[in-house]
């Protein structure tokens, strides 16, 4: 039997990302009207707790190599932006909108790749994303009629934030550092900075409105973990195309949770998704070969 390629690993990661990601979102939703920052808290406390038992059982270390030390700084402020951003478009957009702009993290972490990493992707990978993002437009179906200019760029950023932050999981899992102290700095540098806003603007909760933040911090947890790794193995021109799966998870939750149905244009956009994803497996893979144009035919 053939060893499984670091590629196809970070895909199942990407894929396993999305329906952790998708599970966090349902329990939010369930969760009711709380503050946003509020929300963060949980999401970030869970795994945060979760990640310090599993670094004490592996025996993985809390202190990085020094080395590492700019590289966690990095993804640990841009991922809180990127969150926080993302919480904060999520309360003054509509949802539609506000996942819109958090899937613009994949272009950002392409581009910072090229950047940070010197990674080239090549024409098809880049068409690739554009379908699938092209899929995800015709599931959201972002309206923007009256929209909130300074939440609309709030959402923007926490894209980039996500996006950025991504390649730094990258930069550090390609200089060895370990998966779960990557998470574990995210959280509890994300903890620390919602503490104070949560205080000043906390609202008691109910048991069950705490049960649905506490899955929420689990799927986030199982998210987060499976991102991490998933950036570890694969470079984000490889694998960021899967992430648009958590858009078919979240569909099939909203039919079996909140009786939604999708319309045509849904279903066009997962065959999109679902088209782009398995010819971007296939082609880097080598089971598609396209013809090179970049070099001129000899003419005689």
């Amino acid at each position: 039997m053939p060893a499984i390629t670091n590629k196809t690993k970070g895909i199942f990661y990407v894929i396993s990302a999305a329906l952790g990601f998708s599970g966090m979102s349902l329990f939010v939703k369930l969760a009711g009207d709380l503050p946003a920052m509020q929300k963060a808290f949980f999401r970030n406390f869970i795994a945060l707790i979760f990640i310090t038992f599993l670094i004490i059982k592996n025996r993985d270390g809390f202190i990085p190599k020094k080395e590492n030390i700019p590289s966690l700084l990095g993804r640990s402020v841009f991922g809180t932006v990127g969150l926080l951003c993302n919480f904060y478009a999520l309360g003054h957009l509509n949802l539609s909108d506000a996942n819109m702009l958090n899937k613009l993290s994949p272009f950002f972490s392409i581009l910072f790749s090229v950047i940070l990493l010197k990674e080239k992707p090549n024409f098809v990978q880049i068409f690739g994303v554009a379908v699938a993002f092209g899929g995800s437009l015709l599931i959201i179906k972002p309206g923007f009629e009256n929209p909130s200019v300074f939440a609309a760029v709030m959402g923007a950023i926490g894209g980039l934030g996500a996006g950025m932050a991504y390649t730094f999981v990258r930069k550090l899992g390609s200089n060895g550092e370990n998966s779960r102290r990557i998470v574990f700095w995210f959280s509890a540098f994300s903890c620390l900075v919602c503490i104070p806003f949560m205080a000043a603007g906390y609202e008691t909760m109910s048991g069950l409105q705490l049960l649905y933040l506490i899955l929420a911090g689990t799927f986030a947890c199982i998210g987060q973990l499976s991102i991490t790794k998933a950036y570890i193995y694969a470079s984000a021109k490889e694998i960021s195309v899967y992430d648009y799966t958590q858009v078919i998870f979240a569909a099939v939750i909203g039919y079996f949770v909140f009786g939604d149905l999708p319309d045509v244009y849904s279903v066009i956009g997962y065959v999109l998704i679902c088209g782009a994803g398995i010819f971007m497996f296939l082609y880097n893979n080598g089971k598609i070969k396209l013809p090179d144009f970049s070099q001129k035919k000899e003419i005689r």
